[in-house]
């Protein structure tokens, strides 16, 4: 295979990937925040995490991915201060703490089925690793790097002569209100490891050497990743909005506990725009569901989402859903026109390898193959060629039919869950799918690695 290289935000550079444990890469991704559901600008980061596993994976890489679940922990200031995100969401809805994170994560993990996004080796809930979080900041406190406020157990960044260097901050130059309320912690850039319940009651708190609380927002990446990938490990992702707060804390907490830079590589995605505005869950929003009731299927986001770099911003408009909509309709009518599979194209394939592994330049890719698809090769060869290239762009041409335009979005999402069923051998919710496609007036033709689905 060709060397694989990735931009380092670290080092602000292109560097060649060199991992740490050749016989599998660790990979960690911050996850979301169960208290709302997510839109589809926060998709765009798990698709660029989902096409750099692929890539990983394209390479000949045994990939243990990590994700974490935020259900508790994260102010809706980064500043430490203001009402936790799940109680709020809590009290908003009327619903329990708990309740809230149950029924969010569910919703996230619909949507990841939708988009043909591979769920996690891991999925780490902060709530599950209270122990560990308190573990980490003991050694961090005994190390010298904590103090206590009114308010909670604090980090000192004063303490690292290079804190903030993953987002280049300029600490000295920062002023008070600048960033954050500066409150009674010593420097503007210091954050919350604990914070103590206070006299307004919290449905999620816990015992802790420091008194009563619950654990600040960055601890719990820094725990659970060095619990499931060690102390340093290859890859850590996540969204551009990280880099000057989120990854920048979680690098100071693991050098003052283990000082490492907790990752070889730092990877982050860009945002997503409505309209050249950012996508944010408090103002201009779109969900993948409200996508779907206007009829566009998912997989048509996650085209859309392949034509633009993940290190750039892309606008995203009902214009631009409808381009990729009627692309992939294109590619599948092309795809099931082919026929019988043959044998890929080398010279095709050496170029699409050399795209994905130049930074996961997969717009170029996606181009390539277009200009594949207009090529003078046999249509058995431009099927197999097409094949493996998807084994990248996640578009489930091998499960696709002649039928599935004519076939609703909920059929296909009911047969394709069925599936997933099968391929874990969960024989019991297979059937029980299987029964629910029949009263809804379908058939399902299995095969070895795809399906069939049909009208009865």
């Amino acid at each position: 295979m060709m060397e694989l290289n990735l931009f380092d935000t670290y080092r602000r550079e292109v560097v060649s990937f060199d991992p740490v444990n050749l016989s599998e890469v660790g990979l960690y991704s911050c996850g979301p925040t169960v208290y709302d559901y997510a839109h589809i600008g926060n998709l765009r980061t798990y698709l660029f995490v989902d096409t750099l596993k692929r890539v990983l994976s394209f390479n000949g890489y045994s990939v243990k991915h990590v994700m974490n679940i935020t259900d508790v922990g994260h102010l809706v200031s980064d500043g430490d201060t203001g009402e936790d995100k799940m109680e709020k969401g809590a009290r908003l809805q009327n619903l329990s703490a708990w309740e809230i994170a149950k029924k969010y994560e569910a919703h996230f993990f619909e949507d990841m089925h939708q988009l043909n996004i591979q769920i996690p080796t891991i999925v780490c809930r902060a709530t599950e690793h209270i122990s560990e979080q308190i573990e980490f900041i003991k050694v961090i406190e005994e190390k010298g790097f904590s103090y206590k406020t009114n308010d909670g157990i604090y980090f000192d960044t004063s303490k690292l002569e290079d804190y903030g260097h993953l987002a280049r901050l300029d600490v000295k130059g920062l002023k008070a209100g600048a960033r954050i309320d500066i409150a009674d912690k010593l420097n503007i850039t210091d954050f919350a490891l604990w914070k103590f319940s206070g006299k307004t009651a919290r449905q999620m708190e816990w015992e802790s050497p420091w008194g009563k609380g619950f654990p600040g927002w960055h601890i719990e990446c820094s725990a659970m990743a060095e619990k499931y990938l060690g102390e340093l490990f290859d890859i850590h992702v996540g969204g551009e909005d990280h880099i000057p707060v989120h990854h920048s804390n979680e690098i100071a907490q693991s050098q003052a506990k283990n000082k490492t830079r907790m990752a070889n590589i730092w990877m982050h995605g860009y945002f997503l725009q409505i309209d050249n505005e950012k996508v944010a869950k408090s103002g201009k929003s779109i969900t993948l569901s409200e996508l779907v009731k206007k009829g566009y299927d998912p997989l048509s986001y996650r085209y859309l989402t392949l034509s633009a770099h993940y290190r750039s911003r892309l606008n995203f408009t009902w214009e631009s859903l409808q381009g990729a909509e009627n692309a992939l309709k294109r590619l599948r009518k092309l795809f099931v026109s082919f026929g019988e599979t043959g044998t890929a194209d080398e010279h095709y394939m050496s170029r699409f390898e050399s795209l994905v592994n130049q930074d996961l330049n997969i717009p170029q890719a996606l181009a390539l193959m277009w200009e594949m698809l207009n090529s003078q090769l046999s249509p058995a060869a431009k099927k197999a060629t097409l094949l493996h290239f998807d084994q990248v762009f996640g578009l489930q041409l091998a499960s696709f039919s002649q039928m599935a335009e004519r076939i609703p979005v909920e059929i296909e999402r009911i047969a394709e869950a069925r599936f997933q069923a099968r391929q874990n051998k969960d024989w019991h919710l297979s059937d029980q799918l299987r029964e629910q496609l029949t009263k809804l007036g379908y058939s399902i033709e299995d095969h070895s690695d795809s399906y069939k689905i049909k009208k009865i």
